[in-house]
């Protein structure tokens, strides 16, 4: 007999069926036997007498016949509460032990700990997997929009360069080349420029991208996803505009029940921000107890560079008080373009931060394609010489006619966070790590052996 999904029992009533799933719950009346069996796609009643004894969350076979409830037993709160599986015979696959963690609650008394380190049980829990299903369509529904156009979805390396962007870097040996280190990607920046130069114009990916950064609540430790996006051609306003529609038919689409507080999405300076807001990040609500309402709002002409101290740039070089407010490829607007000479601290930048119910979501900005600005960019900043040549190919590139670009990088994680109302981005995510930097699931990272040590040249002195 085939295998039926939970899902199809409706449209089976009178017939015999096959399923095989997880057992949901257990309820022994003696003679007769209440068993919840779960799949993928559901939860359905099976009913049968004289049963094996077998543990909640053990994996099963139930063969029976579908048949309806009597109407005082049907129940409302299930999808399958009008009918039930009576069972004739059921076949123990494989026997759970009693789980170290409950997963029938929504899992926010348990340590975090604890559940990231069961997380393939954390998984089963409703909520959690309802929010990964949620992340799988709407990182089909980008593709499928981005794709009808006319963006081709392209992917970037992820052993790439080390090159002084602001945050730490992941840095990985390479054994072919003793002594040299590729880095894991912040962004795929340099490389989506360098496909507008190739001339595809519009690129999309869903991209991996790595940063040892502190953990928050709205941000990962190590790695996260985000929506990496860039086209020719283009003025600001046409960035925010197709990344107004992406988005509100997005909602719309997955997530039917969230309201959008108004469109348009209001045009804010980043001045006005920070003064009638006292943030960059301004959470615009009507009201800030309704779960469904989902204020949008684009912040726009940022300073294009921000003052420091010489010892905070780029960890400790000190070679200028400026530094890139967004980073250092994002163009100013052309008429302050003049000031850069004058008085950069009031050129404006031709950024964008997307911003959601008081979190940035999303940045981007129309790039630089001018080699002269772009190295103008780099002395303000203080790049030595030795830290311009890092970026040679980025420059030589732009000899071969480069067209003007732009694009935005809006983080899905935390997107998903937002939408959802989840306190942690964590909670989207399958298998996030934990604050000390560990996948507490797989016990990593872990020592390499002396063998693998030997291999790559490398001597550790000590932890």
């Amino acid at each position: 007999m085939q295998r039926t999904l939970i899902s199809e029992t409706a449209k089976k009533t009178g017939e015999k069926v096959e399923l095989f799933g997880w057992i949901d719950s257990i309820r022994d009346h003696g003679k007769i036997t209440f068993i919840d069996l779960r799949d993928a796609t559901g939860i359905v009643q099976c009913v049968g007498e004289a049963l094996d004894k077998v543990s909640v969350e053990s994996v099963v076979s139930i063969s029976g016949t579908v048949v309806e409830r009597p109407e005082n037993l049907i129940n409302p709160n299930l999808e399958t509460g009008k009918f039930e599986i009576k069972i004739e015979k059921m076949e123990i696959v494989s026997r759970a032990a009693e789980l170290p963690i409950p997963i029938g609650g929504d899992g926010a008394d348990i340590d975090e700990g604890l559940r990231l380190k069961y997380r393939y049980l954390d998984l089963r829990r409703p909520r959690m997997a309802k929010n990964l299903r949620l992340r799988s369509k709407v990182t089909t529904f980008i593709r499928n929009w981005l794709t009808k156009k006319d963006f081709v979805e392209i992917e970037t390396p992820i052993l790439t360069k080390t090159t002084p962007e602001g945050a730490r870097d992941f840095i990985v040996p390479s054994r072919l080349q003793p002594g040299n280190f590729y880095a894991l990607p912040q962004s795929p920046q340099q490389y989506k420029q360098l496909l507008m130069v190739a001339g595809f114009e519009k690129y999309f990916q869903i991209a991996r991208c790595f940063r040892d950064e502190d953990p928050r609540a709205d941000r990962a430790y190590g790695e996260f996803s985000q929506l990496d996006l860039e086209m020719s051609f283009v003025e600001q306003e046409d960035i925010l505009r197709l990344t107004e529609d992406l988005f509100s038919d997005l909602v719309a689409e997955v997530f039917p029940e969230k309201k959008i507080s108004s469109s348009p999405w209001p045009r804010i300076s980043h001045k006005e921000a920070k003064e009638k807001y006292g943030s960059d990040r301004p959470d615009l609500r009507k009201d800030k107890n309704d779960k469904d309402e989902l204020a949008f709002a684009w912040i726009v002409d940022f300073p294009l560079f921000t003052e420091q101290s010489k010892e905070d740039f780029y960890h400790g070089s000190g070679a200028s008080r400026w530094a890139p407010s967004h980073h250092m490829f994002t163009a100013p607007r052309p008429e302050d373009i003049a000031l850069l000479d004058k008085d950069p601290g009031k050129v404006r930048g031709l950024q964008h931060d997307l911003v959601l119910n008081g979190y940035e979501v999303g940045g981007g900005s129309v790039r630089i394609h001018d080699a002269e600005i772009q190295k103008k960019v780099f002395d303000l900043i203080g790049f030595s010489e030795k830290q311009k040549e890092e970026f040679a190919h980025m420059l030589t590139a732009f000899k071969y006619g480069v067209p003007p670009h732009g694009g935005i990088a809006p983080g899905l994680d935390r997107f998903l966070m937002v939408v959802l109302g989840e306190s942690s981005v964590r909670e989207t995510i399958a298998y996030p790590m934990t604050a000390g930097g560990t996948t507490a699931v797989m016990d990593a990272p872990s020592e390499a052996t002396p063998d693998q040590l030997k291999e790559l040249g490398i001597t550790v002195r000590g932890k």
